[in-house]
């Protein structure tokens, strides 16, 4: 340890030192080169003429035909005009330097004179011709242009292929791999105990690990390890988590990249990588390679190329598909790669062989959301009331990441209002903001707009309490959250499949706002819009997807391979579309009229429901069982049974 501190502690080299250092020697080169010209005092022709005509000029000596160092006589030197003639300089004390220069115009004018003073005064002034040549002054001035396009190219080429750090950002490393190397030495801290929930996933992933430990205990039976393993699912479930876990527990090298990184302006720079890539996972084998979004280098080929030119990103597909599985492979290298868009990946990189198991990692269930809860509760100083079932039952369709972001969001609310723990109040707070968005208690609102949105949420409320296969209603807020003037939360029953009457209760439900401006108001509003495109997308999956209708019959129009990507062509005759677009009409219009009559019949408690949420703002179940009584619809929920 001390050893590698004090390699830490050294100067690691840098190229512009050179630079530096070579620009520095040719400065002093070229100070010193002047002599001590520097070191003198400038004076003009005139002057220099008056000094001449009194006797102080001792020589002068006239240096390439256009300046003149001036000596002074010994006695001239000691007047007091003179006193500062000269600087005192290093140069000065190894050598006798000019006290005074200038520069002249013509020569011929220069001598002339020159000569007409000498006679006048009867005296006559040494003078000397020197040619002087600054040798490294003029290498520096011819090669200045070609250093400077040198070093423009170097800045450019070194800028368009910087971000990959390490050997992949330098110019002439272009083509080497960007992948990050965690090994034994790495300080992974992520292990199989910090993923909670995705139980079969893990158990795939957990697997392979096993396979690259004790490879024997497969081989001895005849089986082959595993080339590769994908994950598939909806952004925040915890593929990368997954891979993290992996890099901790695995006691082999593992290579992490994204997809984008082998994507690059250069031709054949992605393929490059992937041959790199794979090289550096041999050369250590066995060992694991992990792709982030390989959706990004794994698209279906053909399908997006309109000019026919060669694409860069097919040629790096086509690489890594000849690496995963292709004459000269090695099996002791595991791929394993994660995407939230299985749907547009070519069926060559999905077949077995390159990647043998697609794990799908689904949002978890409310057992799942349990143990995520209990793994990021972990750090939060929680008080005693904080239910984790409760929670759990709260976040129905969170994903692991949307949780993660309840419990931040929670311990920042606790913070704010100075807690010295979180609350349970904090945690539906966090939820109401991550779902509703921020509340916005001083957005201004008329009388006569909160009356209208009270009613609507009361509509929504009065409707789903009376339906059987509606959301049970959790609370109903007119409060404005993010773009909403008001909201009502539910707690949807987490169904595998759904049956018509199900979907046809929820739909009645959600026009129930628009419904009750309808029966109270005898006027509509705009504030429906979130629900009729609600209900319109349910009524076309009904129509078009899941064929629940009877007059298109059995038939879905959905493409799951997503074989018809830019959509040209409709799968179905304009009649047909017609059809669809009677049926979806009369679906909708059906169930709005439904809500209509189910709010007449129950106006009075209508009514009384909307008076109390403009007096409270916020309700509760509570507040809906005493103006219409105990919920006949609702379930007992089931008590777990432990299996001995």
């Amino acid at each position: 340890m001390k050893n590698q501190k004090k390699q830490q502690k050294q100067p690691q080299f840098n190229q512009y030192w050179i630079f530096g250092s070579i620009v520095l020697v040719f400065l002093l080169l070229n100070i010193f080169s002047s002599g001590g010209s520097q070191s003198s005092a400038t004076t003009t022709p005139s002057k220099f003429f008056e000094y001449a005509s009194k006797g102080d000029v001792e020589r002068i000596e006239i240096v390439n035909k256009r300046e003149v160092f001036v000596y002074l006589s010994r006695d001239a030197r000691l007047k007091d005009e003179h006193r500062n003639s000269s600087k005192n300089s290093l140069l000065s004390i190894a050598s006798k330097n000019p006290n005074y220069r200038f520069e002249f115009g013509d020569l011929q004018n220069f001598e002339n004179k020159l000569s007409k003073v000498n006679d006048e005064n009867n005296q006559n002034i040494e003078v000397n011709y020197i040619t002087e040549q600054n040798i490294w002054g003029d290498i520096i001035i011819s090669m200045l242009p070609f250093i400077v396009i040198i070093a423009i190219w170097i800045f450019i080429m070194r800028r368009m292929s910087a971000g990959g750090g390490g050997a992949g950002g330098q110019i002439f490393n272009i083509g080497k791999s960007k992948a990050k190397l965690f090994d034994a030495n790495s300080q992974v801290k992520v292990t199989f105990k910090d993923v909670a929930g995705l139980e079969g996933a893990k158990e795939e992933v957990q697997e392979i690990v096993d396979f690259l430990k004790n490879p024997k205990k497969y081989t001895a039976l005849g089986g082959k390890i595993p080339k590769g393993a994908l994950l598939i699912g909806s952004p925040g479930t915890g593929k990368t988590l997954l891979a993290k876990a992996v890099a901790g527990e695995a006691k082999v090298p593992f290579f992490s990249l994204s997809g984008s990184d082998f994507v690059e302006m250069f031709v054949g720079v992605g393929a490059s990588r992937v041959r790199d890539l794979f090289k550096q996972a041999k050369e250590k084998s066995p060992s694991i390679i992990f792709i982030d979004e390989i959706d990004a280098i794994g698209r279906a080929r053909g399908k997006s190329n309109f000019t026919g030119s060669n694409d860069e990103r097919e040629n790096t597909l086509n690489q890594l598909l000849t690496e995963m599985d292709g004459f000269g492979t090695n099996t002791n290298v595991i791929v394993i790669a994660a995407t939230n868009r299985a749907d547009v990946l070519d069926k060559a990189l999905m077949r077995a062989g390159r990647f043998d198991r697609q794990i799908y990692v689904d949002l978890p269930d409310v057992r799942e959301r349990k143990k995520i809860f209990e793994v990021h509760l972990r750090p939060l100083k929680k008080s005693p009331s904080v239910d984790v079932d409760f929670l759990s039952k709260q976040t129905p369709g969170f994903s692991g990441a949307d949780i993660a972001n309840v419990c931040n969001e929670a311990a920042l609310i606790a913070a704010r209002k100075n807690k010295k723990s979180v609350g349970k109040q904090d945690f539906l707070d966090a939820v109401d903001r991550i779902v509703g968005g921020l509340e916005k208690k001083n957005k201004i609102i008329t009388e006569d707009e909160k009356k209208a949105v009270a009613y609507h949420e009361a509509g929504h409320a009065t409707v789903s309490w009376m339906l059987e296969h509606a959301a049970p209603l959790v609370k109903v807020t007119i409060v404005p959250r993010g773009r909403s003037l008001g909201a009502a939360w539910y707690l949807p029953e987490e169904r595998l499949i759904v049956r018509p009457e199900q979907m046809l209760d929820e739909m009645c439900a959600a026009l129930g706002g628009r419904a009750a401006e309808k029966v109270i108001f005898n006027k509509i509003s705009t504030g429906a819009l979130s629900d009729l495109e609600k209900v319109t997308k349910q009524a076309r999956a009904m129509v078009t997807v899941y064929g629940l209708n009877d007059k298109v019959g059995n038939l879905t129009y959905y493409d799951s391979s997503n074989g018809n990507e830019y959509g040209f062509t409709k799968p179905y005759s304009e009649q047909t579309a017609e059809t669809i677009d009677k049926e979806i009409s009369a679906i909708i219009e059906k169930q709005y009229q439904r809500a209509i009559s189910i709010l007449k019949k129950n106006k009075k408690k209508l009514i009384e429901l909307a008076e109390v949420l403009l007096t409270k703002e916020v309700i509760f179940k509570d507040n809906l069982e005493e103006i219409f009584g105990k919920r006949p619809f609702d379930k007992e929920e089931p008590k777990e049974t432990k299996s001995k």
